[in-house]
């Protein structure tokens, strides 16, 4: 049995890649992230039109008609690229809401818009600190309109439509606000990554529309949010791998006492480290994707354990980036800093790696009491 990816998606892997070091080399994150701008809606564009943002979409809808494994691999380029766009708030996320929770109607009216770059999307579900659960949803809708506060919404500093989450009649539920619309106030809020701005949206009788058309409940947002651990967990994988094979080629040619840096024991072990944690989460990464792909029953399990390798090989990378570069890799002008700050906000925004391994126990405990 072949366990690897297809020659297709392999070249569509390296033609994401060309593409990317051309159109947005880190210098490019560097000039959004001191911009204050919080993205390049150029790249953003150009993205479109290329076809990542429907990689998964059906064509109907204007999507390539591709499937997980491969916007499993573009956005593994997008995280090795550090690229300054709103995908996974955009297309992880409210993108793949609307197409499992949406109508026909809905689907037809938001995807197009939102695959040709022209809408922005995102979730905002969290209301207070910590990985909210559905007791924790005090937002409520009821009669087209939708009022409450949520936090720390990813990227809603620049997006034009939000799923919320909301409480209707008791029940929880997801609706579609449009940002742009009266009732919706937004604050910027500062973010270790200025890159990826997250907001704080106050919704005040706020027009809106049920996702869907009825209560879809906690386990199509489940759903949503096991997909985008699984696809953020590819991003992570592949700015770890960046961040390691920059280090490396610094530290061969950096030299001391007449010999490279590279070359001395204790580097070595820590790379090597580096390395071992980087393997294994592209194995549960691989999981992940299959698990994906295929809407697999054990997808709840791989989604957490890619998600938790994943967080701990970029955040150890980025770390070991910026401490075997020495005193320039404190520096502003340096690269190290670009990769840590992604690294500490790709660990957080879509729950913290604690949230994702008692999870992974309390769906572990569930499978067995089964």
């Amino acid at each position: 049995m072949n366990f690897d990816f297809s020659d297709g998606q392999k070249q569509l892997q390296q033609t994401t890649r060309a593409f990317l070091d051309d159109r947005a080399p880190l210098q490019s994150c560097r000039r959004v992230l001191e911009a204050g701008t919080g993205w390049d809606p150029g790249l953003w564009k150009a993205a479109a039109q290329m076809g990542w943002l429907g990689t998964a979409v059906p064509e109907e809808f204007g999507g390539a008609g591709f499937g997980h494994l491969e916007l499993a691999l573009i956005a593994e380029e997008i995280g090795r690229a550090l690229a300054p766009i709103p995908f996974a708030a955009s297309v992880y996320l409210a993108t793949q809401a609307i197409l499992q929770g949406g109508t026909p109607e809905q689907m037809q009216r938001y995807l197009p818009r939102l695959l040709a770059g022209d809408l922005v999307g995102t979730l905002a579900l969290a209301e207070r600190p910590g990985h909210p659960g559905p007791a924790d949803i005090d937002t409520v809708f009821a009669r087209g309109r939708v009022s409450g506060t949520k936090i720390a919404v990813p990227d809603g500093a620049v997006a034009h439509l939000a799923v919320v989450g909301a409480r209707m009649k008791g029940d929880f539920v997801l609706v579609l606000v449009d940002l742009e619309e009266a009732g919706v106030q937004r604050c910027k809020l500062d973010s270790i990554d200025p890159t990826h701005p997250s907001a704080r949206l106050i919704l005040t009788d706020a027009p809106a529309e049920l996702l869907g058309g009825a209560a879809t409940g906690w386990d199509l947002l489940e759903r949503v949010l096991d997909g985008a651990a699984v696809l953020l967990a590819f991003e992570q994988l592949g700015g770890a791998q960046r961040a390691l094979e920059l280090t490396k080629d610094f530290t061969m040619d950096r030299y001391a006492f007449g010999r490279p840096v590279a070359s001395f024991q204790a580097l070595k072990h820590r790379m090597v480290e580096v390395y071992v944690a980087i393997e294994l989460a592209r194995s549960n990464c691989l999981w992940g994707a299959w698990a994906l792909s295929g809407d697999a029953s054990d997808l709840g399990l791989a989604a957490c354990s890619a998600r938790i390798s994943a967080t701990r090989a970029f955040e150890l990378a980025a770390v070991e980036m910026v401490q075997m570069h020495g005193g320039v890799g404190f520096t502003w002008e340096h690269d190290c800093h670009l990769f840590y700050r992604r690294a500490k906000h790709n660990a957080v925004v879509l729950g913290s790696a604690h949230h994702w391994r008692d999870t992974l126990v309390q769906r572990l405990v569930s499978q067995h009491a089964a």
